[in-house]
């Protein structure tokens, strides 16, 4: 197991849940481009953070930027995305809801 990179916000656990999403397939942290910090939702950068969320540029998407609460492995966006919301490295669910926010997070 890697050592898990620092995240940022309000969290509940050390599989990066959050007071915001807190179920138990709420299991990523996002680096967020405009920072390059951790943080495991929008919402807790929001409130922890003095800048507006800049999205990932698509031809980013090869950076790692997806942190695996579970086995902290970082995934590249690319991985992520394609991940059909199962962790790569250790088939833990990701939550499907997320998908919903990629507009944040993600230049379509």
């Amino acid at each position: 197991m890697s050592q898990q990179p620092p995240v940022k916000g309000k969290l509940v656990d050390q599989e990066t849940r959050c007071e915001h999403y807190h179920k138990q397939e709420d299991i990523i942290a996002i680096k967020f481009y405009c920072c390059g910090t951790y943080y495991p939702c929008y919402q807790c950068h929001q409130e922890c953070t003095e800048h507006d969320i800049e999205r990932w540029p698509q031809d980013h998407f090869d950076k790692k930027a997806i942190l695996c609460g579970v086995c902290k492995h970082e995934l590249t966006i690319n991985e992520y995305l394609q991940s059909s919301y199962t962790c790569p490295y250790c088939q833990s669910t990701f939550n499907e809801g997320c998908a919903r926010h990629y507009s944040i997070y993600f230049e379509d």
